[in-house]
């Protein structure tokens, strides 16, 4: 599919093209492991955390990803707020 294409087709959707990975990284570096845990009570975030336990669990849990989704796009616009005069 060309590129023009698939960024065409959801223009609006700040979680087309990321990958759960990314998604993770940009999280932990926002609220580092301890605040992300503390958002999201899962022991992935709390136990020994890594990007790789991580991923492991939240790609065999839909419920965790979608949390981790929904944070992700609150730390979106929380940004964009305080970015905004």
């Amino acid at each position: 599919m060309p590129e023009s294409l698939e960024t065409s087709t959801q223009p609006r959707n700040p979680l087309h093209g990321m990958t759960l990975e990314n998604i993770v990284t940009a999280l932990a570096d926002q609220y580092g492991w301890e605040g992300l845990g503390e958002r999201i009570p899962v022991r992935c975030f709390t136990h020994d955390p890594s990007v790789a336990s991580s991923l492991k669990f939240l790609r065999k849990t839909p419920w965790a990803r979608d949390k981790v989704e929904g944070l992700y796009l609150f730390m979106l616009r929380d940004i964009r707020r305080a970015n905004t005069p």
